[in-house]
């Protein structure tokens, strides 16, 4: 089953500024997250399942994945630009 994608506005804010090369990059890895949550994306200090991350060449996302509900919020994107 596919995961929903969710944003915290101020995630979503620095997605939307980023150059294009570097969001399509983090956009894809997104997608891959939402039909694969722990095969494409790493523990967020203790591994519980729950806290994520992702990490491009030129961003650092991390996640909250919702199990129940079958969502990944995105919690706070870093542009390493």
């Amino acid at each position: 089953m596919t995961y929903r994608l969710k944003y915290d506005p101020a995630a979503e804010a620095v997605h939307e500024a980023m150059p294009p090369a570097a969001s399509e990059t983090l956009t894809l890895a997104l997608a891959d997250a939402c039909h694969e949550p722990l095969g494409a994306t790493e523990p967020y200090g203790e591994n519980d399942g729950v806290v994520r991350m992702i990490v491009t060449e030129q961003a650092f996302a991390v996640l909250l994945l919702g199990n129940t509900l079958k969502t990944i919020t995105v919690l706070q994107i870093n542009y390493l630009g």
